[in-house]
């Protein structure tokens, strides 16, 4: 398989529509509406939403698994419509289930999974993806006595098995120990240091934030937003400077136009402003007006969970991508 250059695409979605049913009286289900989306070649990819956005239905489509209404997919170049077999070979899935034969050992699972690929015993890894997802001294044992992180790590391990350039992640962390997780990303991190396009969806804001170079938020069937990480986060203008007063704070204190006040439980006193509207400075001066002698400051910025939670609330589905 011909591997695609730094500046290729990883995957090119074009006008993708999936409808469910609208058969025997029953009104269809437009789960994805004409979506459009490239992700590039090498990138750590978030793919968010909430739940019934149409993050399973594309992650389906791009895997093989669902037939798609109308569009166009390339996964590693290859058109679906034109080299099925070719843009299968290119992805592989970690599913968000548990989907495994308990009677079989991790080291056999990965063989039939490398098999049902068509990989070569001469050139199956199977002792080298045990090592990599921590199973090598499990390799002999039953599925059924795997703990729950240990089938999970096992999941991987399959979606590894034919060498594909793109992996796909669909909550692969829920439900795990913080052990577990930690262990997850070193091994997603290597691989994409081998050059690996990595995509990941997670309800965990914070990891997306802290693992994805650019992400897409997906809601009714629609990117509404796609933006790199950083610049994502950036779109919350909102910040809050939390001061510490070195004594009890007084009740009144004259707020700049666009402050708003939060006292907190520990006796801190949170302003919150936007960049756009009114300085820091002009906080700590009405702090200083106010009498308050200032022990401690500390400034919060917006995070990926504000940006989300914004975008996703009631009407911003109706939205357009950036």
């Amino acid at each position: 398989m011909t591997p695609a250059t730094p500046q290729t695409n990883a995957i090119e979605i074009e006008a993708l529509r999936k409808t469910y049913g609208g058969t025997k009286g029953s009104a269809p289900h437009e789960a994805l509406k004409g979506v459009d989306l490239a992700i590039p070649a090498g990138s750590i990819f978030g793919l968010l939403g909430p739940n019934g956005a149409g993050k399973s239905t594309m992650i389906n489509i791009m895997a093989g698994l669902v037939r798609k209404t109308s569009g166009r997919v390339r996964i590693w170049g290859f058109d679906q419509d034109v080299n099925p077999r070719q843009s299968r070979a290119a992805i592989g899935v970690m599913p968000q289930e548990l989907n495994m034969d308990p009677f079989f050992t991790p080291r056999a699972a990965l063989e039939v999974q490398a098999g049902l690929y068509g990989v070569p015993a001469s050139q199956r890894r199977t002792d080298e993806i045990l090592e990599l997802i921590g199973l090598s001294d499990k390799a002999d044992a039953y599925a059924r006595s795997l703990s729950g992180g240990m089938k999970r790590r096992l999941l991987l391990g399959k979606a590894l098995v034919h060498h594909p350039q793109i992996l796909v992640l669909d909550e692969p962390t829920a439900g795990v120990d913080i052990e577990l997780r930690q262990m997850l990303w070193q091994n997603v991190r290597k691989l994409n240091e081998r050059g690996m396009t990595i995509i990941l969806t997670t309800h965990y804001l914070e990891e997306a934030e802290q693992m994805c170079d650019e992400i897409a938020i997906i809601n009714h069937g629609q990117v509404i937003v796609r933006d790199r990480t950083e610049a994502l986060v950036a779109r919350m203008d909102g910040k809050t400077l939390v001061i510490t007063p070195d004594g009890p704070a007084p009740a009144k204190i004259a707020l700049p136009p666009g402050v708003s006040l939060d006292r907190r439980r520990d006796g801190s006193l949170a302003f919150h402003y936007r960049r756009r509207e009114t300085t820091a400075n002009a906080v700590l001066d009405a702090v200083r007006l106010a009498g308050i002698t200032i022990r401690d400051v500390a400034t919060e910025e917006a995070h990926l969970e504000d940006v989300f939670v914004a975008l996703t609330t009631a009407g911003a589905g109706s939205g357009k991508a950036a």
